[in-house]
């Protein structure tokens, strides 16, 4: 792999690492497997280049977290007022946000050839060569820290506490709907953020830009998990975002090898499919492993 490859590798895995940092907080931190995050990935880039049009592109990141986390607040609206599974509620708003993303963009793809970007000034301001990777470094980061902090303030430690373990939650008199919505609006609002990032990084957007971040999302956490551990919050923080890192530098291997661009779905199901199976697959190895010697020592 070539060194430009290679730091496009980690730059992508840096973007997306804000999208699975939600997903974090979704599927681990409150325990709801939230599937609105096909939509919102979208949704938060179809704002974000809207805005860059307009001319205001850090406005643009920002309105990209505020539109995704509106859309975590419906999604815990329909599972906590409406009584709606938590997955359905997911697919009910995802679905929903497919019209809702082509009214904001007008189209189904709008371009932002020519136009100043967060990118292209950090670039002129830093070059082009460590531009892009100075700035996804240093959002990433700073979403890193605040996530760690927050997690640690009341309110953080009520969230965890609902996906720990609800009925305690209920029976200590905190609102379990409140911290709920508080959480899906915060996950939903990374994965805004992610989207509107890589919308101006790649230069468009499109209406089916999220399809499947929700298994990239997984891959990333799971990876994560596997090679630094799940230990502590702030641990699990940083080992999401070095997972990301990792997966897409696999994505950037897999593709030096020619392989069909399509492929990269289902590249990205097996890997997922590896890592959620590799504490078992290592525990039948180690299983196998004592019995042959055990064999040996009665023989």
């Amino acid at each position: 792999m070539s060194m430009y490859a290679f730091q496009g590798a980690v730059e992508l895995g840096l973007i997306y690492a804000l999208m699975a940092l939600g997903i974090f907080v979704s599927y681990r931190i409150l325990d709801v497997a939230d599937l609105t995050v096909d939509g919102s990935f979208t949704l938060g880039a179809s704002v974000s280049v809207v805005c860059v049009l307009e001319g205001h592109p850090v406005l643009a990141l920002f309105a990209g977290a505020i539109a995704g986390s509106l859309a975590g607040i419906v999604t815990a609206f329909l599972q906590t007022k409406l009584k709606i599974q938590p997955i359905l509620a997911g697919i009910l708003v995802m679905t929903g946000l497919y019209s809702i993303n082509l009214r904001v963009m007008g189209s189904s793809n709008v371009s932002l050839l020519g136009e100043d970007t967060v990118f292209t000034w950090i670039q002129e301001l830093l070059g082009e060569d460590y531009g892009s990777l100075v700035l996804a470094l240093v959002v990433a980061l700073v979403v890193c820290i605040l996530l760690g902090l927050f997690f640690n303030t009341q309110l953080g430690l009520s969230i965890r506490a609902t996906g720990d373990n609800e009925d305690m939650v209920l029976a200590s008199s905190i609102n379990a709907n409140f911290t709920k919505t508080v959480g899906l609006a915060l996950a939903n609002a990374l994965v805004g953020l992610s989207g509107a990032m890589l919308a101006q990084y790649q230069g468009f957007s499109e209406a089916t830009m999220g399809i499947g971040m929700v298994v990239i999302g997984l891959a990333s956490l799971i990876i994560g998990e596997v090679i630094f551990g799940n230990r502590t919050v702030v641990r699990n923080i940083l080992a999401v975002v070095l997972g990301a890192v990792i997966y897409r530098i696999i994505i950037a291997l897999v593709l030096e090898t020619n392989m069909a661009p399509g492929d990269l779905k289902l590249i990205s199901s097996l890997i997922v499919a590896i890592a959620i199976s590799y504490p078992t697959i290592r525990g039948i190895l180690n299983q196998r492993k004592l019995r042959r010697k055990g064999d040996r020592n009665r023989a």
